[in-house]
């Protein structure tokens, strides 16, 4: 069984309001994917941002899913934080992500911001905006079934 963790990024978010967060960690359980080992909500502030994912990278995880805090304004900051933690990126995820959510929102994806790539203990790490709606098109059109293929081919 994968073991996944979830940190949401917000200011305006707790753990009891957290729809997203609970949505993934719900695709998760649901499809017998993962156990969610832990969820997680910090502000939109590098260094919380960068404690909070590099705890959660310290814990026995091999997947994490981060969402909130991608977009472009100057207060989102997550892909500042994260991008430094990441060893490799998966491109591909990006790209596809703006596909899909093209056909869903129009040019508005173009400043949708989603990365996907491993942190230097090779765990699988999803970065993703703070949309319900968009994290459960990227859960189900793209991480579901391509999960396990991305972790049994970093393992090898």
């Amino acid at each position: 069984m994968i073991k996944a963790s979830i940190l949401t990024i917000s200011d305006t978010r707790n753990l009891a309001s957290d729809q997203t967060g609970q949505t993934i960690a719900n695709y998760l359980t649901k499809n017998e994917t993962a156990v969610v080992q832990q969820r997680l909500v910090v502000k939109d502030d590098i260094l919380e941002i960068q404690h909070a994912f590099t705890a959660l990278a310290l814990a026995d995880n091999d997947l994490l899913i981060t969402n909130g805090g991608t977009g472009i304004a100057q207060r989102d900051v997550t892909f500042t934080a994260l991008k430094p933690l990441l060893q490799d990126t998966i491109p591909g995820f990006g790209e596809l992500f703006r596909q899909l959510s093209y056909a869903d929102v129009g040019t508005h994806a173009i400043a949708s911001r989603a990365e996907a790539g491993f942190t230097v203990r090779n765990q699988l790490c999803f970065i993703l905006p703070g949309s319900t709606k968009a994290n459960s098109l990227a859960l189900e059109q793209i991480i579901l079934p391509e999960l396990t293929h991305l972790l049994r081919e970093r393992h090898k």
